[in-house]
């Protein structure tokens, strides 16, 4: 689960064939270290609603959902994390896109960083 501080996924461009993209990322530090986790949407259309979400800004907070759910067949409860990005503009409108770790090894240091 998330800590009581806000965690600020953040974005930045890149340029890949002659196009600007967007890169997500979490900054953080373990055992003294500087590291990056990358994300990114769960399907190609999920960039779309990122631009939404962070409009102007480049920076939107981290949010999470714990679920539990049971399977059917061998009655095995398992449990895990979503993540999310959410923003408020100055109407007070709530944006949230999904969002996933984008290798395994991010995965991994999103697990440490949220300890």
């Amino acid at each position: 689960m998330i800590k009581s501080k806000k965690i600020m996924v953040e974005r930045e461009t890149f340029e890949y064939n002659g196009k600007t993209y967007f890169s997500y990322f979490i900054k953080g530090q373990v055992r003294g270290r500087d590291v990056r986790v990358a994300l990114m949407p769960p399907d190609k259309g999920g960039f779309t609603l990122l631009d939404i979400v962070y409009d102007k800004n480049n920076a939107a907070e981290l949010q999470t959902k714990h679920y539990s759910m049971r399977d059917e067949r061998t009655g095995k409860t398992i449990e895990g994390d979503t993540y999310f990005v959410k923003s408020v503009d100055e109407n007070g409108e709530i944006y949230e896109c999904p969002i996933k770790p984008f290798r395994p090894s991010d995965k991994a240091l999103l697990s440490i960083l949220l300890r």
